[in-house]
């Protein structure tokens, strides 16, 4: 449930991180010098972490605080469990 401002900037976002991974393949083909691709990956990467935190404030913001205000407390532990379990994954790595 993204409003369409948040889709229209998520989307130009992720465009924007695939052209750089095209762009990384490029260097990659042309045996470019190993620290500068290392760079291009490391702000494709950040560009996709802003993307994440983008669309997990959409969600708490949307999903969560519905299920949250909802009546169903399944579906508040749910949506509880699954945020958790993003925060697990990611601290995994």
């Amino acid at each position: 449930m993204m409003d369409e401002k948040t889709r229209t900037d998520i989307s130009r976002r992720l465009a924007s991180a695939a052209g750089h991974l095209k762009g990384i393949q490029r260097m990659v083909d042309d045996d470019a010098y190993c620290i500068d691709v290392i760079q291009q990956i490391e702000a494709v990467q950040s560009a996709l972490h802003k993307v994440s935190t983008m669309v997990l404030d959409n969600h708490l913001h949307t999903c969560v605080t519905a299920a949250i205000r909802g009546d169903d407390p399944d579906e508040r532990e749910q949506l509880l469990r699954e945020v958790t379990s993003v925060f697990a994954l990611s601290a995994r790595r």
